[in-house]
């Protein structure tokens, strides 16, 4: 049984699915973008984030886990180098998946899976205004739709008579007319 065992097995035993996942990050490290299936870019997303977030922290250990996964000493050292001080800010979610259209072959689900160029800007909390300010501010609220609804009711009250006034009118002329 299959229970609380994480991750795709992706048609493939253990240690091709491992090899296929380090050459697959390797790739994604040298070029920062690949096409590949939408399941294996779900499954690729979890090891690049780790491998950036070990890119973050710079040490020795984090670099020798990291070549642990990627095999390439030179595009550990473009991770490490380049791409993970990029992203020194954003606590998480380095990469994006845009799904694209079937594979002409197989009618397999395509995905592009690229790493994310805009600037990180952390949300800030807005202080939230005083409580008594608040009840303040609704009474005259209240006031105002209150004047808004009588002042639109005269209006359509003020147009009706406009409208009933021409008619009227209208009316004597035709029997002018008709006389």
């Amino acid at each position: 049984m299959r229970h609380n065992k994480s991750g795709r097995r992706l048609g493939r035993k253990p240690d091709h699915r491992q090899h296929m996942m380090r050459n697959m990050v390797t790739s994604f490290f040298e070029h920062e973008k690949i096409t590949t299936t939408d399941t294996r870019a779900k499954e690729l997303r979890k090891v690049v984030d780790k491998m950036i977030t070990l890119g973050k922290r710079g040490d020795l250990h984090a670099r020798r886990q990291a070549l642990q996964v990627i095999r390439d000493r030179q595009v550990v050292g473009k991770l490490f180098e380049m791409i993970a001080p990029r992203y020194t800010e954003r606590p998480g979610g380095y990469t994006r998946i845009i799904k694209l259209a079937n594979r002409q072959g197989d009618n397999a689900p395509m995905a592009i899976i690229e790493l994310v160029e805009e600037e990180f800007t952390p949300k800030t909390k807005k202080a939230a205004p005083a409580p008594v300010a608040e009840v303040a501010e609704e009474a005259p609220a209240v006031e105002e739709v209150e004047a808004a609804e009588e002042s639109v009711a005269e209006e359509a009250v003020a147009e009706e008579a406009e409208v009933a006034e021409e008619a009227t009118e209208e009316a004597a002329e035709e029997e002018k007319k008709e006389d």
